[in-house]
């Protein structure tokens, strides 16, 4: 397939998951995704790994800050020079997300790290030890998001 039959076969998968979701393409050769059901997340996932649309890249977490109250998780895919990127909104306090591991084994350190990083909880993954920060880190601490402050570990 070449880069534009990706992309419609990408659309395609994402829109019958989820009739909520707001598709763009910021470059020719790229598809974002905002899926705005996170219970369709999953779903449209595998729809991708199905159709064998590209190996997931990255989740990366952002945090829009506390005054938002809310943060984005995004899933990266890459099929050759396509990317493809799931956006999906959650609250900063108590973020929720499926774990990917059990149809996407590398997806845990991913996972790991946002539930480190930035607080979300991965809903099924299976370990849950922490991956960068020391053993003794603080509870509710999360170095990633806006208002961390550095300070309090000092004291």
């Amino acid at each position: 397939m070449n880069s534009e039959e990706i992309i419609t076969v990408a659309t395609g998968v994402v829109k019958s998951w989820d009739w909520a979701t707001e598709t763009s393409r910021p470059l020719p050769k790229q598809l974002d995704v905002k899926v705005k059901l996170i219970k369709e997340l999953v779903p449209i996932i595998v729809g991708l790994r199905v159709k064998r649309l590209g190996y997931l890249a990255a989740i990366t977490g952002i945090d829009l800050g506390p005054e938002v109250g809310e943060m984005d998780v995004l899933y990266q895919f890459c099929p050759g020079d396509v990317v493809i990127t799931l956006r999906v909104r959650v609250p900063r306090q108590e973020a929720m997300l499926p774990s990917l591991c059990e149809i996407i084994p590398s997806a845990e350190v991913f996972e790991r790290e946002l539930q480190e990083m930035f607080g979300i909880q991965m809903l099924g993954l299976h370990t849950t030890e922490h991956l960068y920060l020391p053993d003794d880190w603080p509870d509710g601490v999360y170095p990633m998001r806006k208002d961390f402050d550095p300070q309090i570990l000092s004291h």
